[in-house]
């Protein structure tokens, strides 16, 4: 039986957790004894309780920015239900498209990454009219492709039939977004993301905005159309006409 805990190093530990007889699959448990939960109204989860701690040594700013009237700003996002709280990403995640609706791509992204060719995928979109994806595949599967098919792993990775498994994989979670979430183009990245050039942390986290800075030319690519000034789309349609 696995059994899934909340908590970070601001609360001492545990925020709440499941037990043996009492769990629900999904959540992380209900609140820890002695403490309190809310969610905020943008969502954020918010923890009140003995173990919340007093502030981070001699950095005032960065205490108050999560401590506000005893409660601990967690930074992450949740709902509870029948007083289990579940954790539905990170609000610093959030992707806020150019027609205002709020995403939380960490569902997206962890949805696409059970194909065990996908090592990471990053969802981006923010400020954008539609949502993309940039994926660096999982380096220990290509090395066993490459072997088994006697060619360099940089082949199986730029080969056209990669790339047809990987948008397979994607129209497959499509199927099961809102439309607004829905993934309309991917990119492959020709390495993976790695520590050294500051796109995931020592834990192997993915540092969202350093991915987005790194592979920027890549992502504006795949929203080329959006650039198009209105202009350009009436001289294309005029030219159609004349045709």
């Amino acid at each position: 039986t696995i059994l899934e805990v909340y908590g970070q190093s601001e609360g001492t530990g545990p925020t709440s957790f499941n037990r043996k007889d009492k769990f629900k699959l999904g959540s992380v448990g209900p609140v820890f004894p002695g403490c309190e939960i809310k969610i905020a109204e943008d969502g954020e989860i918010c923890l009140k309780g003995p173990n919340v701690f007093m502030g981070y040594l001699k950095n005032e700013e960065a205490t108050n920015e999560c401590l506000k009237d005893g409660w601990l700003y967690s930074g992450d996002l949740g709902k509870i239900e029948d007083d289990f709280l579940y954790v539905t990403g990170r609000k610093k995640d959030i992707i806020i498209t150019s027609g205002g609706k709020n995403i939380t791509p960490i569902n997206i992204e962890n949805s696409l990454k059970i194909h065990p060719f996908i090592g990471e995928a990053v969802v981006v979109g923010d400020g954008r009219k539609y949502l993309t994806a940039l994926i660096s595949l999982d380096q220990d599967v290509v090395g066993k492709v490459a072997a088994e098919k006697g060619v360099a792993p940089e082949i199986v990775m730029a080969a056209p039939g990669t790339r047809e498994i990987i948008q397979g994989n994607v129209e497959t979670i499509n199927k099961d977004l809102a439309s607004i979430e829905t993934i309309k183009k991917v990119e492959i990245l020709p390495r993976p993301l790695d520590v050294a050039n500051n796109e995931l942390t020592p834990t192997m986290k993915v540092k969202r905005k350093n991915v987005n800075d790194n592979w920027a030319k890549l992502i504006d690519a795949m929203y080329e159309e959006e650039t198009e000034t209105p202009e350009a789309s009436r001289d294309v349609d005029s030219s159609k006409k004349k045709r």
